[in-house]
């Protein structure tokens, strides 16, 4: 059998606008917002949706983000955006054919609206703030949402959520659904997976170290939810993937969880650790295939999940592996279990994780450690104050910055400014790998 090719094209976006019809002229994307607005409207929870433009290097706020979604378009047929999300899509009828995806790169549709929970974040597009997190470099057409009164916590999250989805879908098909413009390409080519569990070992291609991947997904609910195929993650065990279902939007980000390290669906879409995998298979490894697993409330299921990703991780035969997580604190002791139980197979790990170490670094970083986690890389402490000055326009709503995780109701300083953690900034120590910082031991 073949391995299953996608061929990437990826067509810049330079500037947004708003006109009708919604088209892209020479790297310049308008929007039909009328047209737009009806059909996010149809959603009997939304009230009212207002669009804003943020560019890059603008003194622009954008408070509190729910999600952040890179328009992209199927063009395999049969095989949707957004499998199981805005089409009905069975991974197990079939699998993941070859073929190609588009993608808009350098925007994104970014959901605001009022406060759901205490763990959403903010993006600063320029000042201080704006070096921790890639989405200062981004476009933003924003949409400020605001639901009808009444409606409860958990379809408030839904309606945002699939609000910001229907958005992308919509630009994404309205401008790539034709010959595509120039841009970059790449295929990337997926692992052939080996056999059964507790098959022998084998030798990578070319005697490379053979390497797999563990993505860990938050589950814990309580608006702490990502979805594989609409599927609530929580409701699933452990299972392979084919690594480039994510650029279709396999994983969708329905989560509440704190803004540092919240994975929104533009980190599932464009996860580093699966591109950086793909693009050096069979140069610097033969990356041998991805598992997705979750991160679970209860002892016992986290010994049930942890237990079944270490045996589906072992049918792979690696010589070692990369686990990720998202969140901090319960999902700690997701992260130790499946590093030691996959350690006991005689396969090494290295895990990646942000720290909570407190204001002065000198804190307990994790809720739980083990022996076996002696290769960790840490993508920062998100307890560390940063000072952000007031900027020109707020997107959103500002007030909530007190409530924010990483906030307080003493972090407005005067003058303006506000003195908050990391941890109340999208990304800033995200756990994929996506940002700058890190943390050392001395």
């Amino acid at each position: 059998m073949q391995p299953v090719r996608h061929q990437w094209n990826r067509i810049p976006v330079s500037e947004i606008g708003f006109s009708s019809p919604t088209r892209l002229e020479n790297g310049k994307l308008f929007i039909h917002i009328d047209e737009l607005a009806e059909l996010l409207q149809s959603d009997p929870n939304i009230g009212d949706v207002r669009f804003e433009i943020a560019r890059p290097g603008e003194s622009v706020r954008i408070i509190p983000v729910k999600d952040v979604i890179e328009p992209r378009l199927s063009l395999i047929p049969g095989y949707p955006g957004f499998p199981g999300v805005l089409s009905a899509w069975d991974p197990d009828a079939g699998g993941v054919p070859s073929g190609e995806i588009a993608s808009l790169s350098g925007m994104v549709v970014t959901t605001v609206g009022s406060i759901v929970g205490f763990q959403e974040g903010l993006i600063d597009m320029s000042g201080p703030g704006a070096r921790y997190s890639l989405f200062s470099g981004k476009l933003h057409l924003v949409l400020d949402i605001t639901v009808k009164e009444g409606t409860k916590r958990h379809d408030h999250e839904k309606t945002v959520r699939m609000a910001g989805i229907k958005a992308s879908d919509y630009i994404a098909r309205s401008v790539l659904n034709g010959p595509l413009p120039s841009g970059s390409r790449e295929t990337l080519t997926n692992p052939e997976y080996p056999g059964s569990p507790g098959s022998p070992k084998r030798a990578g291609r070319n005697g490379l170290p053979r390497i797999a991947y563990l993505y860990m997904l938050q589950s814990q609910g309580l608006l702490h939810d990502t979805y594989y195929c609409g599927v609530d993650v929580k409701t699933m065990l452990p299972r392979r993937i084919v690594p480039t279902e994510v650029l279709f939007g396999a994983i969708v980000s329905g989560n509440c969880v704190s803004a540092c390290d919240k994975n929104t669906t533009y980190h599932q879409q464009n996860n580093p650790i699966i591109l950086e995998l793909l693009r050096r298979h069979g140069t610097d490894w033969d990356f041998v295939g991805c598992v997705i697993t979750n991160e679970n409330v209860t002892l016992g299921d986290k010994q049930r999940s942890s237990t079944l990703s270490a045996e589906l991780i072992a049918s792979l035969s690696p010589d070692g592996v990369i686990v990720s997580k998202e969140g901090f604190g319960n999902p700690d002791a997701d992260l130790m279990m499946n590093c030691s139980k996959i350690e006991a197979h005689g396969i090494k790990t290295v895990l990646l994780t942000d720290e909570f170490a407190g204001q002065d670094g000198a804190s307990q970083s994790l809720v739980d450690s083990h022996p076996k986690a002696d290769a960790i890389v840490s993508t920062g402490n998100a307890n560390e104050v940063i000072v952000l000055p007031p900027l020109e326009k707020v997107i959103g709503d500002d007030r909530v910055i007190t409530e924010l995780a990483g906030g307080s109701n003493k972090c407005r300083l005067p003058g303006g400014s506000v003195a908050i953690e990391l941890q109340a900034l999208i990304g800033s120590t995200n756990q994929l790998g996506f940002e700058r910082i890190s943390s050392r031991f001395k």
